[in-house]
This record gives C-alpha cells, structure tokens and sequence, in this order.
C-alpha cells in the first residue's frame, strides 16, 4: 500500500526553462479549503500543478457516501492529466486540506506543450505508470489484507514519511517519544477503504496493545516495530 508515493513531484523534475515555460502556459488560482479543485465524472480537461498546500485525491465507491482516498497531494504536483489527455471524464475528486494555490492550464495547451517537449511527455507517462501501479496495489491490499493489516500498514507509511518529502502528516509527538499522526478517524478510514467504526474498533486493539495512543485527530505510534509486524500479517 502507498499513499505518499516515492516519485518526483512532476515540476521540481523540471528543468528551469521547462519549469518558465510550462507555468507561463496558464494562471494562479487560490482554493479555499474543503474546496474541490477537481470533481469525479467531470468533463473539464485543464490540469493543475500545486504551488502551495495539499489535496487529496479520492474515489466513490459501492458504499454510497464513502469515498477512498487514493493519495495525497503536495506543492509541484501534477493534477487531472488524464483528463487533458483521453476524452473521458475525470476518474476522480481532488480536495484542497487546506488553503490552497494552483496553476491553472487548459487541456489543449498543455498537449501543445507536451507535443513538443517529449522529456516532459516522458515525465507525465512515467507519472501516470507509477500512480496507476500504486492504485493496482490499493485494490489488491482492499481485496486480501484486514482493517487492521490495512490500518497498521497505513499508520506505518505515515510515520516513515520524510520530513522534507512532498508530504508529512507525523509530527514528534508532544508528550512522548513517538511520531504522531495528523489525521482524524474518518479520514484513516478513507485511506484504506474501511468505515470510520471498523477503524475505531482496530484502534482500539492497538491502544489495548499499548502499539498507539489516540487523542483529538491524532494517533501517535508508540511501538512502530509491533505496528510494522501486524502490517505484514503477524497477529499479537
């Protein structure tokens, strides 16, 4: 499983003229957060790249309402190029955590572009093989892997993230030794395609296990080596 994603964000893999060229090819857009800078089954084609805050990219699924976030977005991110690239419409919704800025460029330019820079066309492929592979592994760990696997594993990526890699939700925890993670039950359970009550229940066991702590939108880890044994199936 993989939220995070190990890439290159697509505009620091930019040359510096590459980088001019491409931002000059549209204009800056602020979002509010919450706000969506991208909605599933839309039929616009422009694209974004992040300048400032994170998003979250996120499916529908069979259960009405609850939708899975499939990954988190940060500064230099590429956004919504399938949709500039195939006439189908969006394949899913991306929603601004925080306040928010982008630069905005319509579907037709950046093809122009891309027609013409083929290192850069070869960065949006190689962008879009590596998050088509990681939502390949998000199906298989839904279909084979338990809440708890699933959520360990989740837990786990978080805590490991580097703090200066396009994204960071853990924090040195306030009290304690541990890494803290930044994020509310719901949204654990988005990340992993469980209801927010079949999370409270696996929390609960791992605050049993005395393997995290939990407090108001955060569950900092406590013992990350027990955290990682349960996220490869090995049961307490």
């Amino acid at each position: 499983m993989g939220l995070l994603g190990n890439e290159l964000a697509f505009a620091r893999a930019l040359t510096a003229q590459e980088r001019e060229s491409v931002m000059a090819l549209g204009s800056r857009k602020h979002y509010a957060a919450d706000a969506h800078l991208l909605t599933e089954g839309d039929r616009s084609s422009h694209v974004l790249i992040i300048i400032q805050g994170w998003v979250t990219v996120s499916v529908a699924t069979d259960r009405g309402a609850t939708r899975l976030i499939l990954g988190l977005r940060g500064p230099g991110e590429l956004l919504g190029e399938m949709a500039a690239l195939d006439p189908h419409p969006r394949s899913a919704t991306v929603r601004a955590l925080g306040p928010t800025e982008t630069q905005v460029i319509s579907g037709d330019a950046f093809r122009r572009f891309l027609a013409l820079h083929p290192r850069v066309s070869g960065l949006v492929i190689r962008q879009l093989t590596f998050r088509l592979r990681s939502a390949d592994q998000e199906r298989s760990a839904l279909a084979s892997l338990t809440v708890l696997q699933r959520l360990a594993s989740r837990l786990t990526e978080l805590s490991r993230a580097e703090p200066s890699g396009p994204y960071n939700p853990a924090v040195p925890g306030a009290t304690r030794t541990g890494t803290v993670v930044q994020l509310a039950q719901d949204e654990l359970a988005a990340t992993i395609g469980a209801t927010r009550e079949a999370v409270a229940k696996a929390l609960k066991l791992l605050r049993t296990q005395h393997v995290v702590r939990t407090g108001n939108r955060m569950v900092e880890i406590l013992d990350p080596a027990l955290l990682a044994l349960l996220a490869d199936g090995h049961q307490e």
